[in-house]
Parts: C-alpha cells; structure tokens; sequence
C-alpha cells in the first residue's frame, strides 16, 4: 500500500489522473476526470491490481478475477493447458473439495507420477495398463474428495454465473455475488488463487477433451485457427490452439499444470475488476485482508518469440468440413495497445457497422454475396482484421473474395463520405452508453484494460481521440497497410482428414460424496450477514398502462438513467397465422420508399445512431426501434415512412428467393441447425411451426406486390407498443400519436390453432444422420399437462436441485463422475402459454461410443434420483439468496408484465416462489420428481452417423425411426 501525500493534485494535472486517499484507510487509488463510470484504481503491495466501479441499481456485484496468462504461454509440449487449468481452478484446494487432505495427498501424488509415466509411454496395451491403475487410484482419491464443493460453497453465498474461460491473453474468472457477501466472496477466491490443489484429474481431463470434439464439427473455428497460424507462425496465436492438440489432450502432466500455476497465478499477473452496491474502501480493506499476502513473482518469464516474416503476397490455405463453403480474408496489425488501434477501430466501422458500411451497403444491400462481414479481433500482442462472406449460389470462393477485395480498394481510394466517420463515434457513443448500463459491462472493460496493458486515461478519452481522426488519416493508413499482405483460407465442404478418432477409456464413476461438507464450507454457511429483503415487482406501481391513438394499449416504463430508448410493436400473429409474413419482412431490408433508396435509409438510420428491425416469430411479430431518445422522433418517423410505403422491387426479390434456397441447402450442413430441426419434430411431431414455411415453388411463384402489401397492412392489425426511454409519459404519447400510423379502427389478429404439441404416448428413437465425432442427443417427454400456476414453485426448486449449476444431479453424474459430456442438462420446462404443456428435456452432447453410457445414466437419475440433504440445503439456500437479491429493472419489467400476461398470472410469480421456498424440503422436491418425471415415456433425439452407433443398444429403448433431412426441415 502506498501512503497517499498532498503531492496528488499536482499529479491529477500532469498524468490526468489523481491519487487520492481513501477516507478513513491509507489505501491510494487512481481516478481519471470525466469517466462515466467513476473508476478506482488500486495496487496492493503484491502488485496485485483492483478496479471498481459502484452502481446501486441492484444489491448484487459483478467480480471477474482475471490472469494475464492464456494459451500464448502454453508450453510447447502441453498446449492447452491454460485451459484444462482454468477446468481444475474448480476442485478445491486443501481446505475445501476434501474431507481428509492428509490422507488424499499420496494418492493425488501418485496419480501425478503415473500420469508422467503415461506420456511417456507409446504402447497401446502398456498405456491402457497405465491408465487402469490411473483410474483404480482416482477412485480411491474420489472417496476422501467433496467434488464441485467450489460450486457450493458459490451457491451458499447466492452467486450466480459462476464460471470462467481462456482465450490467448488471458483466463478470467466470473462471479456475481450478493452484495451482503463481500467477505465470503474474498475469503473462498483468495483461498482458491492461493492454495489450489489438482483433484478430479482424469474424469475432468475427459470433459475438456468432449469440449474439444465440439469443435471439430465447428467450421468456423477451424477456419479461425487456420488464419491465425497463417498470420502469426513465428508467435503462439498461430503456432498452438487454446484447446490444444488432441494428442496433448491425451497425454497430459500435472507437474507442467502445477509449475504453470505457481509461475503465472501471483498477484502481479492479476487483476479484481468489480462493479455493483459496494462501499469502495470496505471493499479495498477486506481484499488486501484476504490477498495481501500473496507472494508476487518479480521473474515472469517472457513469451518466447521467433523473428516475423512480414507477409509481401498474399498465401492461401484451404480447410475441409461439413459446412457450407466460406471465404476469409485477414490481415496482421500490432497489438491492442498499440497507436494503430484508433484506426481500426474506425475502419472496422467503416467497413461493416451493421447497417451503413461498406460491406453494409454494397455487398450485403446489393445482394452481391449471401453474407459477409468485416471488423477487428484484438489481442495484445497482435490484432487481426477479418473479412469474410458466404457465396451466393453458383458463386466461387474466388469470386467472393474479389469482392471483398474490391471493398478494401474502396476504403484505400476513399469512396466513404466523411459523414461516415463522424457516425461511427456516435454509435460508438450509443455502444459505450449501453455496455456501462451493466456490471458485467463495466467489469469487462476492466478486465480489456488490465489484460492489455492499457491506461485507463486513454480507455476514458478514447471517444475524444476517435473524433479527431479525419477521412484522409484514414486513406494514408488504408494504403500504408492493406496491401497484398493478407492471408485467405478457402473453408470448402469435404470431410476433413486431420480429425482423429479415439476411442474413449474405461471410467470407473468416482464417489460424489454429496452429503460430505469441509470445515471450510460449514464457516462460511454459518458465517452471519445482514439479510437483503427482496423486492419484487408490482404491475400497479412499476410500470404504466396507458392508451395511444386507435385504442392502442402501451406499456411504459422512463429510463431515468441515460438518453437511450427501446420502442416495441407487439403483433400477437406471426408465421403460424400467415408463413409469408416472415420472408415479408427480410424482403423489407431490401426495399425502399418513394422518395428514399434503400441504402438512403439505412445510412440515415446510422447517422442518427439509431437501429430498426422487424422480428416475426411463430406466434408474435416484434417491431423494434432503438437507439439515442434525442434521435427517436426522426427514426420513428422515418421507420414508419418505410412500413408504410414500401416499394416493390421484382431484381431485389429474385435475388432474395435465391438467397432463400440457399440458406436452405447450407442449413442441412450444419450439425446445430440439424440438431434443432430433430428436437422440433420430436416436440411438435411431423406438422410443427418451424417447418411451416414458403416452399420452392411458392417462393419462385410469389408476386412480390403480395409481400409488400403484408409490409404495409402490419399497423393495421391490433397491437401493443412497449416504451423505455427518457421522454415522459405525455410526451412520448404525443410523438407517438403524432407519428404511428394506424387506422382509426384496427383489424382483430387472425387466430392460430393448427400446430399442437401432442402428448408422447410411446417410446420411440428418431436417428438423423449427421457425420460428426460427436453425437447430440435429447429425451422429449409431454404427457399433455397444461400450465398450472400451484406447482411452479416445487418445480423451480426441483430444477434447482435437479440441474441448476455445477453442483446440481445432472452435473455431477454425467459429466464430474463419468466424464461423459462437456455439456450436458435436464430440466421440466414450463410452458410459454396458458394451452401449452410441460416438457421434460434432457440433452447432452457426448463422443459416438459414449452414447449407451449416457444413455443409461440419464435413465438413472431421471428414475432413481440421488437424494442429498446437503445438497438440496444448498439448492435452496442459493435461490432463496437470489431471490432475494435479484431485481427485474429497466425495460425487462415490461418484458416480466407481458409474460405473465401470456400465462394469466396479475402478479410477479417470485413472490411465491420466495414464500414457499422457505418451507420446502428434499422430500417435497422428491415427491414431485415421483409425479413428474420418473418413469416418463420418451421420444429420443439422437444426431449421429449410424455406422458409429450401437443400434441394438438403441432399440431397448423404443422403435429406432430414421428421420431424413426433408422429414425435419420440411424441404
């Protein structure tokens, strides 16, 4: 700590920053003038950085712990072990995730030792030798272990979004905690960062390899490694991967994991950003309490590097996979800190900004390409600009790249006006105004500045310096840059030979030990802090009713914290009631009005840092305006010049029924796309929404005069509005009345009761071919119950327990005990609708011959569910601390009335929740799993190549129905 001195004013006006005594404590911080979120900057003795912002919206607290180390700092021989470390940050350390350390630590020595011997050794039969007693000794260990006791001791303090993840830079580390639970939070994190102790190896080893066949079927990653490697040979980014290779996922040393984390996690490598309802100098004293004494390392190696080669033409790379073909483009930039980044960030904008850039208006408007994009990737040591686009249909790779080519030629020459530049910063505003409305906002623009060693001085004047930047700076830096320098990697379809198939080892299930607690974990249980009454909302008090012109009622809430708005249209009707109306409004973002062209209006819109978008779904049409309130009368009227007269264009149409079908073909390649497809025929049967579309020949028919009339008769049919925004309620009324053109009289929705979801009456296996190293499967019960408002409370506690976070049934046993998944879940789902049944969804994504193993386990504890005091005690302990601090804010209680709303409930059904929840006990939630869930009948959804299936297996469990690609799309 460093004593503050009367020296600080003097260096306020020379750094721009002051140094200020905290009152009452001799700690210093450093703050900046005029930053909009009133930063704190302090750095302990240890080095260790702490960044806080306060906001009393709510009683809770955003904290990220993040580390300046990633997958850049891997070593060579173990890459991805940043990651696989970040996985074992959640096992404990001697305190907690143990009931008896002493007697544990030999065996985790020996698990250790054997593991070295294992990397070591080549033979298939030794190694599989080797690995029998790896896991005969895990077991062992697992019965002196309390496994995701991280989790609980998280759930005990009432924390949310417990998690953390790696990229090259960095490892973070998320937690939103209560703002009562200050002490807990810092004594469970300081604990862990000091004191971590490697347990769970094998299984957890296991699920970080499952996550690595994620991304095999993951074009789009691969392609991002690709042009990493292509740019960057001579550093990390382009040498390894975050994940790592699959044979050193297969050949892993905890002694690198152990000498890794003593290097790297020391208190000058890290950084506690935080944001929320905090006393800033309480906060200070009880974390120099808790990590003061952590040792720093004063040695932190540097990151080898080799000489870069500068690339002088460009080098093309080609990358196979299922998916439908793509082309990327990228050039290499200095790192985020560097000067050029100011630059960039405007070209990125310039180039595609959603709605008025380059790309915007002359390749996606124009209908030159299916989709495309441009923008930065930030890192710390280098950047990387990235073009990309998806090529129409009888369009090469080739041809798609010389568009984007011809874009940055654009750029180079200067054909952008400089009206262009001068609206990216005021959208760039509007983007800074939206990301500090949020904790997590605030605390990630902490974590971007730490991780990157920038001041934060130059984060707040950013937007000041981006003003000053001129069209000609932007021409000189084009040309100097963007040159023939670029790496391209053509992704086309194919299988790709690189992917390995392994087979999976023999796990036996370790202990779960669910009622064991540590010491640790029963202090902090019993530790007292004030209690945070709840606030729940009141539909009387918490936002108003009010009535617009043609009887149209409005819901309003006034934003009271900022110059932004959100205006909604809610059209109780969607492509259920008419299957057009969908392909209606994507034909919209390609026409314009009388006296406007379409690029006219979407550059106004841009200008006027404003945004518009129509949303039909199945059973709704969203009509969504947003952006500056001081803008909103010009958009909405500009908006509303464009639903009312939009004109026909037959070229525009054309291209879009093209683009349609292509969609549609490239949909067919992709194994999330497919997945959901299954699920929704299992869920809705053979006639299901989402299949209830244009056929081919009803779109090559179509007269696009039919779309634009449905365009224009929108307003006439009844709707509501929802308004969050500064205006008052009078004067949002009169602009509003002024501006919404509506008849006088407005035309009842049509009614919609085609699609039902039938009860699932028998078993049966749908199988859909998907050629993956991974399958998906789900289990889809309904027995046709419909939403009932008495059971809601046990059901949600039942969730809880059941699959609510990492300490939940369904983690535990499918992914901590087996290492079967890296995701997996199982939830009873309410309804959205009063008329709409409960669904039991089960899900998990797992390797082809895991299949059986996931299969029967799910069965297990969907049947026979384990039951622990322990763990409910936590279940219930954690959401009535949520409860109790969670606030529903801002537009979202809207959001809350219109949902509850749709399920006939006046009032915020929390409340309930709250009451009851004091009085529920484990044999209630067991009772409940007894009715609702055991023993149901299941409709199975199992995404896979049928060559690497057990289907004999899969038969016990119902009929196997193969399913093809035009069953579950519908084309």
């Amino acid at each position: 700590m460093k004593k503050s001195t009367k020296l600080f004013t003097l260096l306020a006006a020379i750094l721009f920053a002051t140094i200020i005594s905290a009152q009452n404590a001799s700690y210093t911080y450093e703050s900046v003038p005029n930053d909009p979120i009133n930063t704190r900057i302090y750095t302990l003795d240890n080095g260790l950085k702490v960044y806080m912002s306060v906001n009393k919206e709510t009683p809770r607290i955003q904290t990220f712990i993040a580390v300046r180390v990633g997958g850049k700092n891997d070593p060579s021989e173990t890459t991805g072990l940043a990651h696989y470390f970040e996985h074992l940050m959640f096992k404990g350390t001697d305190k907690f995730g143990t009931q008896d350390y002493e007697k544990e630590k030999p065996l985790l020595d020996e698990i250790e030792r054997l593991f070295e011997v294992y990397r070591n050794t080549t033979g298939e039969e030794a190694r599989a030798a080797i690995y029998k007693q790896i896991d005969s000794v895990s077991y062992e260990a697992s019965k002196l272990a309390i496994p995701n006791e991280y989790d609980k001791l998280m759930s005990a303090i009432g924390a949310t979004g417990t998690n953390a993840y790696t990229g090259f830079d960095m490892t973070v580390y998320t937690d939103d905690i209560p703002s009562n639970q200050v002490e807990n939070w810092a004594k469970i994190q300081a604990e862990r960062f000091q004191h971590n102790v490697i347990r769970g190896f094998h299984t957890e080893l296991e699920t970080v390899y499952e996550e690595k066949n994620m991304s095999l079927t993951q074009d789009g990653r691969k392609v991002y490694e690709r042009m990493l490697a292509t740019l960057f040979p001579h550093h990390p980014y382009g040498t390894q991967t975050i994940l790592g290779s699959q044979e050193h996922l297969k050949n892993p040393s905890i002694t690198n994991i152990k000498k890794y984390y003593r290097t790297y996690y020391v208190p000058n490598n890290m950084a506690i950003c935080l944001a929320g309802d905090f006393d800033p100098d309480e906060m200070i004293r009880i974390i120099d309490t808790h990590f003061g004494n952590m040792k720093p390392n004063n040695n932190l190696p540097p990151l080898p590097l080799t000489d870069k080669e500068e690339l002088t033409k460009p080098v093309s790379v080609e990358v196979l996979g299922l998916e439908a073909a793509n082309i990327s483009l990228g050039w290499r930039f200095p790192g985020t800190a560097s000067p050029e980044k100011d630059l960039l960030d405007i070209i990125s904008l310039i180039m595609n900004n959603g709605q008025a850039g380059l790309i915007d208006l002359n390749l996606i408007q124009q209908q030159k390409v299916l989709s495309a994009y441009g923008g930065l990737y930030s890192m710390s040591d280098y950047c990387a600009f990235i073009m990309g686009a998806n090529p129409k249909q009888g369009q090469t790779l080739e041809e798609a790249r010389d568009l984007l080519l011809s874009q940055i030629d654009k750029l180079k020459k200067g054909d952008f006006s400089e009206e262009l530049i001068s609206a990216s910063v005021n959208n760039l505003k509007l983007s800074q105004m939206r990301r500090i409305e949020s904790n997590s906002g605030r605390a990630n623009w902490y974590v971007n500045t730490f991780i990157n060693g920038l001041e934060w001085k130059d984060q707040v004047n950013r937007l000041d310096r981006l003003a000053k930047i001129t069209k000609q700076d932007v021409i000189n830096f084009a040309n100097a840059y963007f040159k023939n320098n670029y790496a391209v990697i053509y992704k086309r379809e194919g299988k790709d030979p690189n992917e390995l198939k392994i087979a999976k080892p023999q796990i036996t299930p370790i202990a779960m030990n669910r009622d064991a607690s540590s010491r640790f974990l029963v202090e902090i249980q019993q530790s007292e802090v004030k209690p945070i009454e709840p606030v729940f909302l009141d539909f009387e008090k918490d936002l108003k009713q009010l009535k617009a012109k043609s009887d149209i009622p409005v819901l309003y809430k006034q934003n009271v914290n900022n110059g932004l708005f959100n205006l909604i249209y809610v059209f109780d009707m969607g492509n259920n009631n008419d299957k057009a109306i969908g392909t209606a409004f994507e034909y919209m973002k390609y026409l314009g009005t009388s006296t406007k062209s379409p690029e006219e209006i979407k550059t106004a819109f841009y200008n006027l840092a404003c945004s518009f978008g129509v949303y039909p779904g199945s059973e709704r049409v969203y009509v969504m305006l947003s952006g500056l309130g001081e803008n909103m009368d010009k958009a909405l009227e500009l908006f509303e010049e464009l639903l009312a007269d939009a004109k026909v264009n037959p070229e525009a149409y054309a291209n879009l029924t093209a683009d349609i079908l292509k969609k549609r073909t490239d949909a067919k390649l992709n194994q999330g796309q497919n997945f959901n497809k299954l699920l929704q025929y299992a869920i809705w049967g053979p006639d299901s929404p989402d299949k209830n579309i244009l056929s081919e020949t009803e779109l090559t028919t179509m007269d696009p005069a039919e779309l634009t009339a449905k365009i224009k008769q929108l307003n006439h049919f009844q709707h509501r509005i929802l308004y969050y925004g500064p205006e008052s309620d009078n004067q949002f009324l009169t602009t509003l009345n002024q501006l919404h053109r509506v008849p006088s009289t407005l035309a009842p929705v049509p009614e919609d009761n085609r699609f039902k979801q039938e009860p699932i009456k028998e078993n049966n296996v749908y199988l859909a071919k998907y050629d993956a190293k991974q399958i998906y499967m789900a289990m889809v019960a309904n027995d046709g119950t419909v939403f009932d408002p008495t059971i809601e409370p046990i059901r949600e506690m039942y969730n809880e327990y059941f699959s609510g976070n990492m300490n939940s049934i369904v983690f535990q046993e499918m992914r901590e005990a087996r290492g079967l998944a890296y995701s997996s879940y199982a939830y009873l789902m309410p309804p959205s609708k009063l008329n709409r049944p409960y669904v039991l969804r089960a899900f998990i994504a797992t390797q082809n011959d895991k299949m059986d193993d996931a299969l029967k386990a799910f069965h297990l504890i969907l049947n026979d569910m384990p039951e622990s005091e322990n763990a409910f005690n936590l279940a219930k302990d954690g959401l009535i601390t949520r409860l109790r601090t969670n606030r529903i804010t801002k537009e979202n209680i809207l959001w809350a009335y219109i949902n509850a709303q749709d399920l006939g409930l006046e009032t915020d059904s929390r409340k309930k929740l709250f009451e009851q929840a004091q009085y529920m006990t484990l044999s209630d939630v067991k009772a409940f799993q007894e009715k609702w869930v055991k023993n149901r009948t299941y409709s199975y959804c199992i995404l896979g190549n049928e060559e690497d299936l057990d289907l004999q297996q899969l038969e016990t469990y119902g009929p196997v129905i193969r399913l093809s690609q035009e069953d579950i799309f519908g084309y």
